[in-house]
């Protein structure tokens, strides 16, 4: 009998995803996923939607992240970002009822060099 170790999944649905929580490096909690962004012409995930901030657990702010930036944790169910906490309450963001209506790549261009993350268009 030979050892055989637990395969991670190599394909996981957005539903799954959406509503796990985001913890950075240190376990500092960071939010949840609120969306999944799919860049139409390429068929690459582009970004995540985070919830982050807010007042008794009702989430206000919400971040584009860079989805080249999130590690799936599959075994303990939440997503590791490695961000501290102060550069994300810094970031770009918008309010929960104005989503940008249209995103472009100059839009999102914005985020990647905020975090410094190369862009994969």
């Amino acid at each position: 009998m030979s050892d055989q170790k637990e395969l991670q999944p190599q394909f996981l649905s957005s539903s799954t995803l959406i509503g796990d929580p985001v913890t950075n490096s240190a376990g500092e909690d960071l939010g949840v996923i609120e969306e999944i962004m799919i860049d139409l012409e390429n068929g690459q995930i582009a970004y995540a939607v985070l919830s982050f901030g807010g007042f008794l657990g009702i989430r206000n702010k919400l971040f584009v992240i860079p989805w080249g930036m999130l590690a799936v944790d599959t075994e303990n169910e939440k997503i590791i970002l490695d961000v501290d906490k102060e550069a994300l309450e810094d970031a770009p963001g918008f309010d929960k009822d104005n989503w940008p209506t249209k995103p472009t790549r100059d839009w999102l261009e914005t985020v990647y060099v905020y975090y410094e993350f190369p862009q994969y268009w």
